[in-house]
């Protein structure tokens, strides 16, 4: 595996002079598009004498409206496009394109149209990828097999994704780095600091975060609240962003109705508070400073990397989750507290427990800041 701060490196780093990010963009609202945006922004700052902007992905035809960094536009279904996105990054002699790999912000079957850039590319690529599949079918394993033989490097950002390269895709683990998702470096702040600004003060909050769609896990989380209001009537269950964009498109806001119609049928209406908005970073980081409990009730094992995890871990936060991969690795050694997936019964009795022990509460939370610090 690749191991940054040597000579090698440092003087390679050195002699770069532009970098060119493809994936999505703010304020295209998505992780991926945050995530990207992020980071270029984090480079850009950090060394300012490289020219850093980024090609974006579309995913419909009026595309957004994007900063001034974003100089070069993909409508993801089509291919032609791919072709012109490499020819200007050909044209301008980039020194190295950084491409953040997620299925579905891809043309083509499987989002095989990025491969057809890649493939004309005449400078090195460093692929980040959010999402590596444990069963691939046949056509994506290919795909991943093609990425990483485009691809100088692959950074991924947990143990387990590295354990899938190297041993479902045979990927040399010289080719892999590991970087952990990146934090806000912010001190560790007793959430009644933020409470007042949410109209919260004196309540315990329960915090989730993310765009909603199903399998966020929100109704398990919606069925354990009259057994923890039960136990602790001051709980506050905090639902925060938007309803994804594409489920939004497709339904309206059917499903989010469904989730107040619940919570009403429940009587736990008035615990739960829903802030529908793709959240800024700086509100962002109050709504989490301000949660007692942050949780993650998501429904897919497979989910390898979870951004809004990081976040709460690297802020503090004791974490009640599901056993998804990620959260699987990030709150090992008592770092937060694992519950089966749809069990509201277990999810109920691990936060009643927090709630019911505040040392203990207090202790997961050091934890969890202390180990964020390495992130």
């Amino acid at each position: 595996m690749e191991k940054f701060g040597t000579t090698d490196s440092r003087s390679e780093w050195e002699a770069l002079k532009s970098i060119v990010f493809i994936g999505n963009h703010l304020p295209r609202q998505c992780g991926i598009a945050t995530f990207t945006t992020h980071l270029l922004e984090s480079i850009a700052l950090n060394a300012p004498d490289k020219a850093c902007w980024a090609i974006a992905m579309n995913d419909r035809p009026a595309g957004y409206a994007y900063p001034s960094q974003v100089r070069f536009e993909i409508n993801q279904s089509q291919l032609n496009e791919y072709s012109l996105a490499a020819d200007l990054c050909n044209l301008n002699q980039v020194d190295v394109v950084c491409l953040q790999h997620e299925y579905g912000i891809f043309g083509g079957k499987r989002g095989s149209f990025i491969i057809e850039l890649l493939r004309d590319l005449k400078m090195p690529v460093v692929t980040t990828l959010h999402t590596i599949l444990k069963d691939p079918n046949l056509q994506d394993r290919h795909i991943m097999v093609q990425l990483a033989g485009f691809s100088d490097r692959l950074v991924v950002m947990s143990e387990r994704s590295v354990e899938f390269l190297r041993d479902i895709y045979q990927v040399p683990e010289e080719k892999i780095a590991l970087i952990h998702h990146g934090i806000p470096d912010v001190p560790f702040v007793e959430s009644n600091v933020y409470k007042g600004k949410f109209g919260v003060s004196g309540k315990s909050i329960i915090l989730t975060f993310g765009l909603l769609s199903p399998g966020k896990g929100i109704e398990v989380v919606i069925d354990a609240l009259p057994q923890i209001v039960k136990a602790h009537p001051q709980v506050i269950y905090m639902v925060v962003g938007a309803t994804h964009p594409h489920l939004k498109a497709e339904q309206g806001e059917d499903y989010r109705n469904s989730l107040h119609m619940r919570a009403k049928a429940l009587g736990v209406a008035d615990h739960i508070v829903f802030h529908d908005r793709f959240v800024a970073d700086e509100d962002l980081l109050e709504f989490i400073g301000a949660a007692d409990i942050y949780v993650t009730p998501y429904q897919n094992e497979a989910q390898i990397i979870s951004g809004t995890l990081a976040y709460a871990l690297g802020m503090g936060k004791a974490v009640v989750s599901t056993p998804y991969w990620h959260a699987r690795e990030l709150l090992a050694e008592d770092r937060g507290r694992l519950v089966p997936f749809r069990d509201q019964v277990a999810l109920a009795r691990e936060i009643i427990d927090l709630l019911d022990h505040p040392d203990e509460c207090r202790a997961i939370q050091e934890r969890a800041y202390n180990y964020g610090r390495k992130m």
